[in-house]
């Protein structure tokens, strides 16, 4: 299964970004994948995040536009939604931990493990730096 990251997201979501033909085209291809598609729950509260800040590069996105994008991946287009599990706290702060992740690196963490836990052996996002895991591919499809 195909996990897409946070960044794939806002640059599908942002018109005016370069990088929006080809993330547009990289979830249309997660779409089409056998191996199913989902985003992680920590992707969305962080895209929310971003797009609806209100000093977001480009202007805010209004709460309808951001929902409705989310809903356009999820409810039509079939993406799973990956949630953490119990007991995901102590998971994620022991590999924070053995992995030496600190700092703002801890959300992809979150998002990695949250992915790799609900199926996801792939994770797609254009950050040279995520935050992998061991048995999770980071592809960077741009």
């Amino acid at each position: 299964m195909i996990a897409i990251d946070t960044n794939l997201l806002i640059y599908a979501h942002r018109a005016g970004v370069p990088e929006n033909s080809a993330a547009r085209r990289a979830i249309r291809k997660a779409r089409s994948d056998a191996r199913g598609w989902g985003i992680a729950l920590p992707s969305i509260a962080e895209f929310w995040s971003v797009v609806t800040h209100p000093s977001s590069a480009g202007g805010p996105s209004p709460a309808k536009l951001a929902h409705a994008f989310l809903s356009a991946l999820i409810v039509d287009a079939g993406a799973a939604v990956f949630v953490p599990r119990e007991g995901f706290w102590e998971r994620l702060a022991r590999l924070a931990a053995g992995l030496h992740v600190q700092g703002p690196r801890v959300f992809d963490l979150q998002i990695a493990l949250t992915a790799f836990e609900s199926g996801a052996s792939e994770i797609w996002t254009h950050d040279a730096a995520f935050a992998a895991i061991p048995g999770l591919l980071v592809h960077d499809p741009l």
